[in-house]
């Protein structure tokens, strides 16, 4: 399974949504990066994990994008969005 999560402006919870192969991640990835650079314009998403989840948001509204495979424990164990490890060892 691959999640593409979207980072709002404005916003600290990013949007999910899932595809099952990874082609059609890359393509909503792609479709989605496009109308990040063009005008502003609607993009409705839905979800191949839960079928009745459907998604839209205004393209100038997107700050980020991010295309993950989700496996598993990985799946359950982490949240959505970019992190950095820290050591907190001074």
């Amino acid at each position: 399974m691959f999640t593409i999560d979207l980072t709002l402006k404005y916003s600290p919870l990013p949007l999910s949504v899932q595809r099952k192969e990874q082609e059609g991640a890359e393509a909503l990835y792609q479709q989605i990066t496009a109308a990040m650079r063009g005008e502003p314009t609607l993009l409705e998403l839905t979800c191949e994990k839960d079928d009745g989840k459907k998604i839209a948001v205004f393209s100038d509204q997107i700050s980020g994008v991010i295309l993950s495979q989700k496996t598993g424990a990985a799946a359950a164990g982490r949240a959505p969005g970019f992190f950095t490890p820290t050591d907190d060892r001074t």
